[in-house]
Parts: C-alpha cells; sequence; structure tokens
C-alpha cells in the first residue's frame, strides 16, 4: 500500500475544483442535442434546466449574459441544441454544463453539422491552395454534373450556346435535392473521372435553403470532389450560397451562369483568366482566414477557461442556490410556526372563558328549568294538601253545623253558652246562625 501524504490526501472542496478543472481543460465546447425539462428562470436572469433523451439527463445552467441573445423563449418538452462547456457545480458536487448558445434542435443542427464539417476538413488541409488543380485554358469537353430537369442546367447551357457553341457538353444527370442525392453526386463525379471524357467539371446547382443546399455540404461529395483527377467548378446556388462543397472545389463560381463563363472560350480570356486567379487568391484567404479562425478559437477557448466570468457565474449559481434554500427554509419554519399557531389557538378555544361561560350558561338554564319544574310540583303538591284541609276542616267546621239549622250563642266576652245556667238576668247574648247573627238580652 504506498505511503499517505499531505499532497496526497483530498478534502472534498479540493477534489471538486480539480475534476472540475479537468473537466472543463479536457473536454473544451461541446454540441449537444436533447429534450428541456425542469426549466427554472428565477430573478437572477439565470435559467436553470436539464437536457435529457430516453436515457439519460444532465443538469445545465445558462447565465443571463449568454441567454440574453437567445431568440426564443425555451419550455420543457422543447428540443433544443446548445453549445456548451462541461463544468462542475462545486457545492453539490453535480456534474454540469454551461451553455454558451442555444437554438431550436432544427434550425441549429444543419449549421453546427456545418460548422464542424467545415473545421474538421480545413483542419486535414482539403481547402488548401496547393491542392487546387488549374482549370484548362481551353477546354475540349465540359461535363455538368446537376438535374436533368433544374434551371441550372438551362442556364448553363444557354451560356456556353451564346459564348461557345462548338464546346462538347456532357451531363451526368443526377439528384441535387434529397437524402440520396448527396451519394448520387459522388458518383457522378467518379463515372466522370472513371470515363476521362471531360476536361473540366461544373458540379452545382440553382439556389435554395441550406437544407436544399444541404447534399453538397456532405462528407463523402467533399471528399470526391477532393479526389476528383479532372478539375471541378462548385456553382451551388448564388453568390451568397456558400457550401462544404464550395471550399473543396478548385474553382467556385457564384452561379451556375459564371461557371459556364468560366470554361467556355471568347474574347475575354484574360478576363477569365483574371478572374480565375482572383477565385484562387479569394480561395487562399478563405482558407487562410477559416485556419486563423481555428487557431482563434482555440486561443479563446484556451482564455475563456481562465476568464473570471467563470468563477462568478459558479458563485451566482451558488448564489441561486442559496437563495432557493433560504426560501424553502423560510417556507418550512412558515409552515411550522403556522401548525403551532393553530395548534395554540385551539386549545386556547378549550380552555376559553367564552366557551366556560356558554356552559355555565346552559347549566343554569338546565337548573332553572329544574327549579321552576320543582317549584310548580310543590305548588300543586301544597294546593292538594290545602284542599283536603279545607275539606277536613269544612267537615269540623260550626258553620257547616249552622247551615244546617243550628245556631250558636255567646256572651258578650265571646264563651260559648252550652247551659241556661250559665247566664242570668241582663246579659247581653249573641246568636250566631247561618246567615247573620242575634243580639239579645236575657230577660
Amino acid at each position: 500500500m504506498p505511503s499517505l501524504t499531505h499532497q496526497n490526501i483530498y478534502t472534498v472542496s479540493r477534489l471538486n475544483a480539480e475534476v472540475r478543472l479537468l473537466l472543463e481543460n479536457e473536454m473544451g465546447v461541446v454540441w449537444l442535442v436533447g429534450e428541456i425539462s425542469n426549466f427554472s428562470a428565477p430573478v437572477s436572469g439565470h435559467w436553470y434546466l436539464s437536457l435529457k433523451d430516453s436515457r439519460a439527463q444532465v443538469k445545465c445552467a445558462m447565465f443571463k449574459g449568454s441567454n440574453r441573445l437567445v431568440r426564443f423563449k425555451p419550455h420543457n418538452g422543447q428540443q433544443v441544441l446548445v453549445k456548451a462547456r462541461l463544468s462542475l457545480y462545486e457545492p453539490r458536487g453535480d456534474y454540469q454544463i454551461i451553455i454558451e448558445n442555444m437554438q431550436p434542435e432544427g434550425d441549429g443542427r444543419l449549421q453546427q453539422e456545418f460548422d464542424q464539417l467545415k473545421m474538421q476538413l480545413a483542419a486535414e488541409g482539403l481547402f488548401s491552395q496547393q491542392l487546387k488543380k488549374t482549370l484548362p485554358e481551353h477546354p475540349h469537353c465540359v461535363g455538368i454534373i446537376t438535374s436533368k430537369t433544374g434551371a441550372a442546367l438551362h442556364d448553363i447551357l444557354q451560356v456556353l450556346k451564346r459564348r461557345d457553341p462548338s464546346l462538347p457538353v456532357i451531363i451526368y444527370p443526377t439528384l441535387v435535392q434529397g437524402e440520396d442525392a448527396a451519394l448520387q453526386i459522388a458518383q457522378a463525379i467518379g463515372c466522370a473521372n472513371s470515363r476521362a471524357e471531360c476536361d473540366v467539371l461544373i458540379v452545382g446547382r440553382g439556389g435554395g435553403s441550406l437544407e436544399d443546399l444541404w447534399c453538397f455540404n456532405h462528407e463523402i461529395v467533399a471528399r470526391t470532389i477532393a479526389a476528383s483527377e479532372i478539375p471541378i467548378i462548385s456553382a451551388v446556388g448564388h453568390e451568397i450560397d456558400v457550401t462544404i462543397a464550395d471550399f473543396v472545389a478548385d474553382m467556385r463560381a457564384p452561379t451556375p451562369s459564371a461557371a459556364a463563363e468560366m470554361v467556355s472560350r471568347d474574347n475575354s480570356h484574360k478576363k477569365q483568366k483574371l478572374a480565375s486567379y482572383q477565385q484562387k487568391l479569394a480561395g487562399a484567404i478563405r482558407y487562410y482566414f477559416t485556419h486563423q479562425q481555428a487557431h482563434l478559437k482555440q486561443r479563446q477557448h484556451q482564455l475563456d477557461k481562465q476568464h473570471p466570468i467563470h468563477r462568478l457565474q459558479r458563485q451566482q449559481q451558488q448564489l441561486d442556490d442559496l437563495n432557493l434554500r433560504v426560501e424553502r427554509a423560510i417556507q418550512r419554519y412558515l409552515s411550522t410556526a403556522n401548525q403551532h399557531v393553530a395548534r395554540s389557538h385551539h386549545r386556547l378555544q378549550l380552555r376559553s372563558p367564552e366557551k366556560q361561560l356558554r356552559e355555565q350558561k346552559h347549566r343554569l338554564i338546565l337548573c332553572e328549568g329544574q327549579l321552576t319544574t320543582a317549584m310548580e310540583r310543590a305548588l300543586l303538591a301544597s294546593q292538594h294538601r290545602y284542599t283536603l284541609l279545607i275539606d277536613k276542616l269544612n267537615t269540623v267546621s260550626p258553620l257547616a253545623t249552622l247551615s244546617r239549622g243550628y245556631s250558636i250563642t255567646q256572651n258578650d266576652r265571646g264563651k260559648v253558652i252550652h247551659s241556661v245556667d250559665e247566664i242570668k238576668r241582663g246579659d247581653k247574648l249573641v246568636t250566631r246562625l247561618a246567615q247573620g247573627e242575634i243580639h239579645s238580652t236575657v230577660d
């Protein structure tokens, strides 16, 4: 087991920092196509998203200095083509890519493939002027590789007929648009070389979109043109249209008609020769600029790796991440506080004097009802006993006896006279009848 030293014991921070440098320095810039998911655009102005396909996904960040140049609004589910550099978000150890350019997949893929093939072939030297073959000064036969029904063939034949009707022409018909066009164009060039009937070839078609002209940007066409023993003039589209075939061909004509003028003989030989030199010079300049552009991109990439904006972008991403964590922590705290308040409110309601007062009032109402009922029952019972006592009193009452015809006699002192022996002459007597009294004097 190798001995451990302070130098080969990593901290997590040091490990993530070195892995980030490895990713950024070794991989450089990559092109990536995928579907957007988890798209987020916080107030900082940066974009965070994932790019995925059917089997994998990768986290991405696009900082506002780059995303402000995007001409569309990205959305989840959209297929895009991005130019990015690999990196690592050190605080979380997340492998990610930093997007520098983004375009919809359909619009950007062809341009990206064009740039890649152009850089590749330029690096191989296929655009070098040293490989260019000189056009014959007086061609004996011209070969035309294009569509037999296209306007380009008509224009070329019209110019040749006007300038040099005696010049023989051989047409190698082929498709100039669609999936099979590139292979057919390469086969036509190969056929012309194997038959060796012509001393110059015009390869081209009329103008169109990048997609229409795409068969002239295929690698097989470029390598077949470079390998041709017969000098080839590329006459694709209009003057503003540029294809890979233009860079590889021995001469580029701005239009098919201009290619016909280059190979036809007339009084403008000197102009043609000058135009040839101009084309070669333009080709040399284009090659020089292509080479210098590649060199500049390499230096720019090396400079970008040391640019402080990358560190600032990582810190901005960290800030966004911390802001998100703070927001989530605040939300959790508020949720917990709200739950605590709700529980306290519930407990307060259970112990509320108002609730107790309501309960006591309810008990008081019940007691009042019970008391009223008890009083009514006691009153009824008293009334019943009172009635019974009245009946008993009436039974033994002297008034009842008086009502049957009897009377009660009393002296003036209120004593009831039971016998005549209890009175004497001159006593005042009161005789109570059922109705009224009789006052008399004993005689």
